[in-house]
């Protein structure tokens, strides 16, 4: 068995591509592998910002020979399919194919038999189609290069079994092509020249005396590591951040951790000032001290070793970050000078959307709202709700989120306190964006919640009316987010709002249903419990129907709701099938059953108990006990075993009898019905 060994490198890849790319090209590598009937052991990818990386262990030096079916359209098919299946077989003529009886029709089927031989000798290709169909979220062509990939390929290590295999990337155009070879480079800084390499143990070795640390998991390791003996000589906790720490790792491949500070004065600007310039404008990793608050130190991540210990790098980074920070401090001072109040007219200048008018009159469209929905938040003192909808959008017009828009909403906050305004209406301000993703806070406060609620559905309704909808694709205003928002709020403060009257649409209603589905099942909630509470329909109050989700889920947990799932089914499928045969049958069956008709004890039986069942399960409805609700069933199965057992429904020779019959079924179906669709429920 031989070993595959890949390198692909290039100019910086960008970090937040890396992971996806490594995994592509092992996706892609093995599938290549596959269809070219190569068998293999392992496969691991690796990478770096300059290098992705693959090596693959167990593959055979011979192939053998490989036959492969395929099936092509059915015989006295069109000319047209004939020739697609010829030509995407490979073959000249149908006199190379072979007819077959499927049961289902003769059809046509190609035999391909693959030759075996060197396994080095189809490796080249499969190279060459995995590198060209990786997929880039964005590409380039460089030189006069029509070859498009995310930078562009400086060389190529393609080495299995320790030799060099044979075969080049073309770039095309005047370019050369890019020879497949041995030769690798090291660190862009701390490495010069070249070196080859002879198999993956060599290469890993060489690149790390080369400062090239191959495995992302090490650099990340590595940094962790460093970044948290620094913080603890100076008695500050690192503010760990998986996120930022998957990005520094994509940034160098020789990381170096290193502690700066934060000049004094800019302290007193707000914290989350601060942590938006470190992390996302400079990738520094903040700190806390022992109070919890943010402490004036930070980690940066350099990409080589200093000859001085690091000061200068340090000291270059701390003079970026005062640059940055002075300019957010003269922001914080001019800002602070005007109140929000008198910022809102600015609100007038700005577009919020060419059809949707401007950030002005999407505030009065919030302030409207946020009263409507007010009224069914207990505790929401609408002066506030309406103070704070007003304002909402006001710090839009500050310098601050001008140069900081990361910080919508948190500097209004800020500057709401600053004027002492109300801390509820403060808190709404900084609260109304949220939750921002599944893992961001939920609004809590009635105020919050009220203007929360406003702004998500005066986006989702003002959009959708413009038939700015999302599709399968694309969702460039976020409207998915903002429904899975209204969902959350909704349900982790169990507010009886019933939507229908804010979302107009029908199928704006349905959007949500389909957002709650997939939210549910994120959760591990049975996606077809969902289905079956959902396609009643007409339910647009949330925690009203997860309540009735949740009993469900709970009832066919138990012995009981096993057993009258499958009695449901038995009842419904002798419906189902009489009425394909007669399509008059639905409207002949509704209703109750004729008791004078109903002859044999065990179908009085089943009539009695469905009733004691209507007359449980209404009033339980009514109350929302579907726990209740659900109880109520579990005395139908044995009745209805025992009909099953006892009574023929089909009686050919007395069709009344017959039909009442299928009454009495269709009851057991549209009883059941009533609490949920039993008809979608699996199992």
């Amino acid at each position: 068995m031989a070993e595959l060994l890949l390198e692909l490198l290039s100019e910086e890849i960008p970090a937040r591509m890396q992971t996806r790319a490594a995994d592509d090209l092992k996706r892609l590598i093995c599938d290549g592998l596959k269809g070219a009937g190569i068998g293999f052991e392992t496969a691991r990818a690796f990478v770096t910002p300059r290098r992705l990386a693959l090596v693959v262990d167990g593959i055979p030096a011979v192939r053998d020979d490989v036959s492969e079916e395929k099936r092509g359209p059915r015989v006295g098919a069109p000319d047209q399919a004939i020739q697609g299946f010829l030509k995407g077989a490979g073959l000249a003529s149908l006199d190379q194919a072979e007819k077959r009886d499927t049961g289902k029709g003769e059809f046509w089927f190609a035999v391909i038999t693959k030759k075996g031989g060197p396994t080095a000798d189809a490796l080249g290709a499969v190279i060459d189609g995995a590198l060209k169909a990786l997929p880039w979220p964005k590409s380039m062509k460089w030189g006069s290069g029509t070859l498009q990939w995310v930078r562009p390929l400086q060389s190529i290590v393609a080495l299995f079994d320790g030799q060099v295999l044979k075969g080049e990337i073309s770039p095309g155009g005047a370019m050369a092509s890019i020879v497949f070879g041995a030769t690798t480079r090291g660190h862009r800084f701390l490495s010069t020249g070249t070196f080859e390499v002879s198999n993956f143990a060599d290469y890993k070795e060489k690149l790390r005396a080369a400062h090239v640390i191959l495995d992302a998991a090490e650099r990340k390791a590595i940094i962790l590591d460093g970044a948290r003996k620094l913080c603890s000589n100076v008695q500050v906790t690192l503010n760990e951040d998986e996120g930022l720490l998957e990005e520094v790792a994509g940034l160098t491949e020789w990381p170096v951790p290193m502690l700066g500070a934060i000049d004094a004065q800019f302290m007193d600007v707000p914290p989350e000032v601060l942590i938006v310039s470190m992390k996302v404008h400079l990738r520094f990793f903040t700190t806390s001290g022992a109070d919890g608050k943010l402490a004036n130190r930070f980690v940066v991540v350099a990409n080589n070793v200093a000859r001085d210990g690091g000061k200068t790098i340090v000291a270059g980074n701390e003079r970026v970050l005062r640059g940055r920070l002075a300019d957010a401090k003269f922001f914080w001072d001019q800002d602070r000078k005007s109140t929000l109040e008198s910022r809102v007219p600015g609100l007038k200048q700005i577009v919020f959307h060419a059809k949707l008018g401007t950030q002005a009159e999407r505030v009065e469209r919030i302030v409207r709202l946020a009263g409507e929905i007010a009224r069914s938040i207990p505790g929401a003192d609408a002066a506030a709700v309406e103070q704070a909808a007003r304002l909402c959008k006001a710090d839009l017009v500050t310098g601050m989120v001008g140069e900081f828009p990361e910080l919508q909403g948190v500097m209004g906050r800020y500057y709401a306190l600053g004027e002492k305004l109300p801390a509820s209406v403060a808190d709404a301000l900084g609260d109304h964006y949220a939750p921002a993703g599944p893992n961001d806070r939920c609004p809590t406060a009635p105020v919050s919640i009220a203007v929360a609620l406003a702004d998500k559905l005066d986006a989702l309704t003002s959009f959708w009316s413009i038939g700015e909808k999302p599709t399968g694709s694309r969702d460039p205003f976020a409207l998915r987010r903002a429904a899975l928002g209204v969902i959350r709020i909704v349900v982790e403060n169990k507010l009886r709002l019933p939507l229908r009257p804010f979302l107009k649409a029908d199928d704006l209603l349905s959007f949500f249903a389909e957002r709650l589905k997939v939210q549910m099942r994120e959760k591990g909630v049975r996606h077809d419990v969902v289905d079956a509470v959902v396609s009643l329909g007409g339910e647009d109050d949330l925690v009203r129907l997860l309540a009735r989700v949740e009993a469900l889920q709970t009832f066919l947990g138990t012995e009981a709701g096993k057993n009258l799932l499958t009695a449901y089914g038995r009842a419904a499928n002798i419906v189902r099938a009489e009425e394909k045969k007669d399509k008059g049958l639905a409207a002949k069956i509704a209703g109750a059953p004729d008791a004078a008709l109903l002859e044999q004890a065990e179908e009085k039986s089943v009539a009695s108990a469905l009733d004691e069942v209507g007359r449980k399960v209404k009033p339980a409805l009514a109350a929302e006990d579907f726990a209740g609700a659900m109880a109520a069933f579990a005395g139908l199965r044995g009745p209805i075993d025992a009909l099953f057992d006892k009574v023929t429904v089909n009686v050919t020779d007395r069709p009344e009898i017959r039909l009442n019959r299928l009454k009495l079924l269709n009851q057991i179906r549209a009883t059941m019905d009533s609490v949920a669709d039993f008809s979608k429920i699996e199992g």
